[in-house]
C-alpha cells in the first residue's frame, strides 16, 4: 500500500466544489489502496478527507502535535494517530511516511505544508511528488507565482516541472506514477 500525505484546511472554505473534491480523493484513495497521511483533525476538509476516506473503508494515519491533541483536535475515528512534540516533527513525519503529497484547498497552514515539501525537493530532503489539486482554479495565483519564479531565474524550468497543479485526479495519479526527484543541486565555490 502507497500513503499519500494530504494537506488541508481545518474549515470547510466557501464555495461547495471543495467540499466534493475532497469527497472525490477520499474515494480515490480508499478505491486504490492508498492510506491517508494528514494532520490529525476532525474539522473543514481535513474531518470530511478522513471520515470519507475510512466510510469507504480506507486507512487514515493521523499526526498530530501534542499542543493540538491537547486543545481536542484530534480526530476521534483515525486508523491510527501519532502524537509529536511539535509542528516540525509533524511535517517531517508526514513526509517520511508518505509517497507523495497532495494539496487540497486550504489556508496559510496547507499553503506552508506543500511549499515546504516541494522546497525540500529541490536540496534532496523529500523524494515525493508535489501537488496542488487546484479545485475550481483556486491555486491559479500560486501557479502563475510559480511560473514568475522560473521567469525571473528563481527556479529552474526543470524543477518547476517537478511540480503539477491540476484539477484531475487521473493527471495527478500519472503524475506520481511517473515522479523522479528533482536532481539535486550543487553549488561551485
Amino acid at each position: 500500500m502507497k500513503r499519500i500525505a494530504v494537506y488541508c484546511g481545518a474549515a470547510t472554505g466557501n464555495d461547495q466544489a471543495y467540499q466534493t473534491a475532497t469527497v472525490t480523493l477520499a474515494h480515490y484513495l480508499a478505491g486504490h489502496d492508498l492510506e491517508l497521511v494528514y494532520g490529525g483533525g476532525g474539522v473543514g476538509l481535513m474531518g470530511l478527507l478522513a471520515n470519507e476516506v475510512l466510510d469507504a473503508g480506507g486507512t487514515v494515519q493521523g499526526i498530530m502535535p501534542k499542543e493540538l491533541y491537547e486543545r481536542s483536535a484530534a480526530f476521534s475515528r483515525l486508523t491510527n494517530l501519532k502524537i509529536v512534540d511539535d509542528m516540525a516533527t509533524r511535517k517531517a513525519m508526514m513526509l517520511s511516511l508518505s509517497d507523495a503529497c497532495i494539496a487540497l484547498p486550504g489556508g496559510p497552514g496547507t499553503l506552508e505544508e506543500i511549499s515546504e515539501a516541494f522546497s525540500w525537493a529541490r536540496i534532496g530532503d523529500n523524494a515525493n511528488p508535489c501537488i496542488f489539486f487546484n479545485v475550481n482554479g483556486y491555486y491559479d495565483p500560486l501557479q502563475t507565482m510559480f511560473d514568475n519564479m522560473t521567469e525571473k531565474g528563481f527556479l529552474t524550468v526543470e524543477d518547476r516541472e517537478k511540480l503539477l497543479f491540476s484539477d484531475s485526479l487521473d493527471e495527478i495519479f500519472k503524475f506520481i506514477a511517473d515522479y523522479q526527484p528533482p536532481k539535486i543541486r550543487t553549488y561551485i565555490k
